[in-house]
């Protein structure tokens, strides 16, 4: 009986984690007109599960500043999801892990445009440090 109360649990659990998931699943890239790994990012939240809105705008720096990435965490595009900033070619593991955790950071970012990352072509050499962005210094939040 207490085995059987226990599974219902576990179950009732990980469907309400599943659709708190689905309900921020809800992404807007910020991304420049011209740029090609930008689209190709977007199609790659897409095909992971996100609803993606786009919204191309010729200076980016007013979106960073206002969701307070720091210069040195600068990617090509920044996405907010869930009132978190996304900043660069962030896998998706570490996008979901941030909506999962919930931590008290703005965001996380994957500086520049490293080549192999989501989006960007190339063959990955190294692996990625995913920093936070936070008022305080970054922090290293996971590597992929």
């Amino acid at each position: 009986m207490i085995l059987r109360q226990v599974f219902w649990a576990g179950w009732i659990a990980a469907l309400v984690l599943f659709a708190q998931l689905a309900s921020a699943a809800e992404a807007t890239v910020y991304k420049s007109l011209q740029c090609g790994c930008c689209k190709e990012y977007v199609a790659y939240l897409r095909q992971n599960g996100f609803s993606v809105k786009t919204v191309d705008i010729d200076d980016l720096a007013p979106i960073k500043r206002k969701h307070g990435v720091p210069q040195a965490l600068e990617g090509c595009h920044t996405t907010v999801i869930d009132g978190y900033a996304i900043e660069g070619h962030v896998p998706v593991n570490s996008i979901k892990r941030l909506l999962s955790e919930r931590p008290a950071i703005k965001g996380i970012s994957l500086p520049g445009m490293p080549a192999g990352s989501p989006g960007m072509g190339g063959k990955k050499t190294a692996t990625f440090a995913i920093y936070t962005i936070t008022e305080g210094e970054p922090k290293v939040y996971a590597t992929e």
